[in-house]
C-alpha cells in the first residue's frame, strides 16, 4: 500500500494515488459498479451500516451513494458523469452532504493507469470550500476509500 498525496493551497485541490493489485478494467469496474461498491464500501467495517448505491454509468448519468451508521446519520453524494473513458479516465461533478446538513460541490478526475503488474489509480479533486475539508479528504476520506477498494480487489 503506497499512497501519494499532493495538496495545493492556492486552488484547494488535492491529488491522491494508490497502486492497486488488479488490471485497470477491474479497478475501473470496482469503482463504478453499484454491486461491487456496496461490497467494498463496507468491507472494513466491524459493524455494518447503511450503504445504498445507484449508478447510471453514462455521460450525463449519475451515481448516488448514501451511507452512514444509522438512518439518522446519513451522508449522501451524487456524482454527475461528465466524461467516461473506460478503463482509463472518469470525470464527475460531485455534490455531497453530511448529516448536519453541510453541503459541498467538487470536481473529480479519476485515472486508471497500468503500472507494475497492477493499476495506479489517481484521484484529483478540486473546489473544496476550506483547507481543513480538503486536508480531511487527503488524509482520511480518500485514503479510506483506497483501503476499501484495495481490500476488495485483494479478496477476489
Amino acid at each position: 500500500m503506497t499512497n501519494n498525496a499532493r495538496v495545493d493551497d492556492d486552488t484547494l485541490e488535492l491529488t491522491v494515488s494508490r497502486h492497486l493489485p488488479a488490471t485497470p478494467e477491474e479497478v475501473f469496474d470496482a469503482y463504478t459498479d453499484a454491486e461491487k461498491q456496496k461490497v467494498w464500501f463496507s468491507i472494513l467495517d466491524e459493524e455494518p451500516g447503511i450503504v445504498e448505491i445507484e449508478v447510471d454509468l453514462r455521460v450525463g448519468g449519475t451515481q448516488t451513494a448514501v451511507w452512514g451508521p444509522s438512518r439518522d446519520q446519513l451522508f449522501r453524494e451524487t456524482q454527475v458523469f461528465r466524461e467516461i473513458d473506460r478503463p482509463h479516465r472518469l470525470v464527475t461533478r460531485s455534490t455531497g452532504s453530511s448529516p448536519d446538513g453541510a453541503t459541498m460541490e467538487t470536481d473529480i478526475v479519476v485515472t486508471f493507469e497500468e503500472h507494475e503488474g497492477g493499476t495506479l489509480m489517481t484521484i484529483q479533486q478540486s473546489g473544496f470550500p476550506t483547507v481543513e475539508l480538503r486536508d480531511f479528504f487527503a488524509t482520511y476520506a480518500l485514503i479510506g476509500a483506497f483501503d476499501r477498494i484495495e481490500a476488495f480487489l485483494s479478496r477476489r
